[in-house]
Formats: C-alpha cells, structure tokens, sequence
C-alpha cells in the first residue's frame, strides 16, 4: 500500500503532462503546449492538498499582464536585446512590486514571463493569446487531476516532514508570516532596487562574459537573488541541483522514444520518481520547471544544448552570489545569532530566519555548531 501511495505522484504528474500536450495539439495549440505542461506538473501537490482559491484568478491574470507587456513594449523599444531586456525587466519589476506581501511568490514571474516575447523571432498578441490559454489547460487538467486521485487521508493529513535541510528526525519549523508591508515601504526596500539594478544589467553582463544563452544569466539573477547571502544560497543550491537532474530525462527519453505525450508523460514523471528516489524532494519543482521547458520546449535536443544551459546557469548563480556578497551584503546567520543571544527561544522571527541561516552554516562549514545553538533553544 506504501509503494502505491509513493507512485500515485509521479503518475498524476505523468498523466497531467501527457494530457496537457495532447489537448494542446488537439486545439491547435502547440506552440505554447510546453507552458500548459510545466503549470499542469507544479500544481499537482505531493501532499495532494488543495490550492487556496485566489490561485486560479491570480495566477491567469499575472501571466496575462507579464505576455501583455513583453508583447506590447518589443516592437516599441526596437532596440539592441540587452536594452529590450533591461527595459521590460525594469518595468515588470516595479509592476510587480506594487504587489501586496502575500502576493510575493508572484512577484518573480513578471519579469520572467515579461521577456519571453522578447526571446521569440515573431512575437503577435495571438501567440500571448495561445499561451495563456495553454496556462489554463494546464492549470484546470492539474488540479482536476489531482481532486480525482485525492484520498480521504490527504484531508485530514498533517504535514510531518521536516524542513529542507533539516537534520533527520527534526520537527519541521514553520515560520511566522512575513509582516505585510505599505507599497511606500515597499519601494523603500534597498533590497528590492539592489535586485532591479543587476537584473537590468544580467543579460549584457552574460553577453560580455560569453554566455552561449545569456537569457540564463538574467534568469539566476532574477530567480536566485535574495535579501541575505543564506537565502541566496539556499536558491543556489535549488537550481543547480534541479537543472542538473531535470535535464537527465528529457535526454534519455528523447534519444530513445521522440517526442509525444507518452514520452512527456515518461519524462515528467520520470523526474519526479528520480528525485524521489533520490531523497531530493524539496528541488522537485526546479527540476519539473527544467524537465518541461527543456522536452516540451526545446524538443530536438543537441549534444551541446545541456552542458551550455548549465554552465550558463552556473555564471547566473554566480553573478547573485556575488552581487549579494558584495552589494550590501546581509547575514542571515549572523542575524539568527544576534536574535538568539536576546531571545532565548525559537519562534517568531528566528523561525523565519531559520532556513536562510542553516543554509548560510552549511556552505560555511559551521553546520554542528549552528544545531547545536538551534537544540538551544528549543
């Protein structure tokens, strides 16, 4: 019973992938079949829980404004690409920070979905159009699919699995939530214009360097740069282990079987079995977003395709890291130790703080201390 509850994820993730790509080729669609299929993978939960509401209007009308304004602005800027870039990123971030705090997840797909007409030889209103109706097959076939194999245990179940990189047998921490902040105290945050500056500047500077795709670079900047070096590091992480496993089966599959929605549904749910097998659940979704936008995409994949992506990704990792540690540079680690000498206790703001500074110990090599400092205070 165990072992069938283990694959009941990787087959409704196979199932929404295979299913989204074969209605979108059925309704002429598919050129934009492979946003329908990475939103179809994401929404299926592993816990199998269902979304707050508010996620199925929220998410339609941030990919609408996002294509909305990368299609509208590229034929009027008509510029060299890094300035087209530098232009829609800026203004997809400040739109984007008009956003109230609990909307903050959004906040990053702006300026990803913003540039996307702007990497398309031929971008029209009728791809946006396309594009967006794929986002909602995907999101209607991957929740409905997951209500259909929800069990009654999922209702009543409790999450008791500890936290990314918490040590084994540990309580999951679950922090408070993030105080909601005025839109004046929003656009005062140093945090936000250090992120808007060196996005802007992320594509020339992986052109300069000789990024094969310097879209990646602009990517890791806008993905991956965060308000202290521990956070930073934990996105880090996230993505270089997500983009070098989810890149696995697409390859495999596609030398083997083509492309087709039972190859995509292999891949798909491929990946999730292997990161699971693994033990690397908490970089499932990276790696689904890699898997979908690398088979569903891209498709006919050269040789040269996957070592490039990811030592493109590595410059973009490397640019956030370096523009956290030197740009106003701000420890999570030293902020946890500061707040547990006065405090005494774990909660509230250290719960928060918590994962960023674990993460910033780990790469540090002060992991044994920091457990040892967070066992007291609990």
């Amino acid at each position: 019973m165990k072992l069938l509850l283990s694959l009941r994820y990787p087959l409704v993730v196979a199932l929404a992938a295979g299913m989204v790509w074969a209605l979108c080729q059925a309704l002429g669609l598919g050129s934009a079949a492979a946003y329908g299929v990475v939103i179809a993978a994401l929404v299926v939960r592993p816990d199998f829980k269902a979304w707050p509401k508010p996620l199925f209007v929220a998410l339609p009308l941030v990919v609408t404004v996002g294509l909305a304004l990368g299609t509208f602005l590229k034929p009027l800027v008509d510029a060299p690409i890094a300035w087209e870039f530098a232009v829609v990123s800026a203004l997809a971030q400040l739109l984007g920070q008009v956003l109230p705090d609990r909307l903050a997840i959004l906040r990053n797909l702006l300026p990803i979905l913003a540039i996307l007409p702007l990497l398309a030889p031929n971008s029209t209103w009728l791809a946006a159009w396309q594009q967006l109706l794929a986002v909602i097959v995907g999101l209607g076939v991957g929740v409905g699919l997951q209500a259909c194999f929800r069990l009654p245990l999922d209702l009543g179940a409790v999450a008791s699995s500890p936290a990314s990189g918490s040590p084994a047998g540990a309580p999951a921490a679950v922090p408070p939530p993030e105080p909601q902040r005025s839109l004046g105290a929003r656009f005062q945050d140093l945090f936000f214009w250090r992120k808007l500056v060196f996005s802007v500047l992320a594509l020339a500077i992986g052109q300069g360097v000789g990024a094969v795709n310097p879209k990646y670079v602009y990517f890791g900047v806008v993905i991956l740069l965060n308000d202290s070096i521990g956070a930073t590091l934990g996105k880090v992480r996230d993505r270089m282990v997500g983009v070098s496993l989810g890149v696995l089966m697409p390859w495999l599959i596609f030398n083997t079987f083509g492309v087709s929605s039972v190859s995509l549904g292999l891949v798909m749910g491929g990946t999730v079995a292997l990161l699971m097998a693994l033990g690397f659940q908490p970089h499932l979704r990276t790696a689904l977003i890699s898997s979908g936008v690398t088979f569903a995409g891209y498709q006919a994949l050269t040789d040269w395709y996957i070592p490039t992506r990811w030592l493109d990704y590595l410059m973009g990792c490397g640019l956030a890291l370096l523009v956290c540690v030197l740009f106003s540079p701000s420890s999570a680690l030293q902020q946890f130790r500061q707040l547990a000498a006065r405090q005494g206790r774990l909660e509230g703001e250290l719960l928060r703080l918590l994962p960023s500074a674990r993460e910033e110990a780990l790469w540090l090599g002060q992991q044994r201390e920091f457990e040892a400092l967070v066992g007291s205070l609990r």
